[in-house]
């Protein structure tokens, strides 16, 4: 079987018009499964391979085995695609995250991707407001290719992205498509299966006139669960997104404006303040079920 059995199974879902947790769930196997076939992490196994096989013979004709043997092109005359729409030469790129770690970030996520999974209410402090703060939203659910895909946003804006969980962290790299601004974030992340609380530090352009790089701590809470309904999750998401993020800091607890306004600098450092800013594990509020009281509670 070849090495680009990924690209193939990706044609065959794209000319089958079905999506990776169809198949999945067509198959009897996790999405984290077919999320790794089409990452080309693994291929299916020889069981797997003729249970896949015989669900293409069913929309295909005498499709058999031997036939992921073709190119992508005769594999598309096969399916009764137009081979000429089917490009070829050097082998793909990892559509949309070409990380050189990607098949590790699909394993890891294959592993501790669930405890991420949901609807969350971010705040940071707005660098435009003086003082006040910004609660934005945050939606975290697995793609078809097993990645942790990331909406992000508060006020209509929306950035679209990748949350990839590796060691005891969390590291965000996302995009406002319309604006082309990018955010990225390293967060700690609790030692659980699941997720209730996770804080960080978040670099982003400021929306003055000189796109100011900032760095700021986050606190991400988690305010629901996925529902198993991708677009009514979608829906919701965007329904909060809508709403305007602005937060004046007296709305929010004094405990969480400690923990995400910092003094910094070698002049605070001697006075009991950071030298840099940071977000230590120690100082980290992030925590699994049973963690402890939400901070705006304490």
């Amino acid at each position: 079987m070849s090495t680009a059995f990924s690209e193939k199974l990706r044609l065959v879902l794209k000319v089958l018009s079905l999506s990776g947790a169809r198949l999945a769930g067509e198959l009897n196997v996790d999405k984290s499964v077919v999320s790794r076939w089409l990452s080309g992490a693994v291929q299916p196994s020889a069981h797997n391979l003729s249970l896949l096989t015989a669900l293409v013979s069913a929309r295909t004709e005498g499709f058999s085995t031997l036939d992921w043997e073709r190119d992508l092109k005769g594999l598309a005359a096969r399916l009764g695609a137009d081979p000429g729409a089917v490009g070829g030469g050097a082998p793909p790129t990892p559509a949309g995250l070409p990380l050189a770690i990607l098949s590790q970030a699909v394993s890891t996520t294959a592993l501790r991707g669930a405890a991420y999974e949901g609807l969350f209410r971010c705040t940071r402090v707005d660098p435009a407001g003086a003082g006040d703060f910004l609660s934005e939203q945050a939606l975290v659910r697995r793609d078809e290719r097993g990645l942790l895909r990331l909406s992000f946003g508060g006020g209509g804006l929306t950035a679209e992205g990748w949350v990839i969980p590796m060691h005891s962290q969390l590291y965000v790299i996302a995009t406002d498509v319309r604006s082309g601004i990018m955010l990225f974030g390293v967060f700690n992340g609790p030692a659980s299966a699941r997720a209730d609380v996770f804080d960080g530090l978040v670099l982003a352009p400021t929306v003055d006139i000189g796109r100011t790089p900032t760095a700021m701590p986050m606190y991400c809470e988690r305010i629901a669960d996925l529902s198993g309904d991708a677009q009514a999750d979608e829906r919701r998401f965007a329904d909060l997104a809508a709403g305007d993020p602005r937060t004046p800091a007296a709305a929010v607890s004094e405990r969480l404006r400690k923990h995400l306004l910092r003094d910094i600098g070698p002049a605070q450092h001697v006075l009991g303040g950071d030298f840099l800013l940071t977000m230590p594990i120690v100082r980290s509020l992030a925590r699994g079920p049973g963690g402890g009281a939400p901070l705006e509670e304490r």
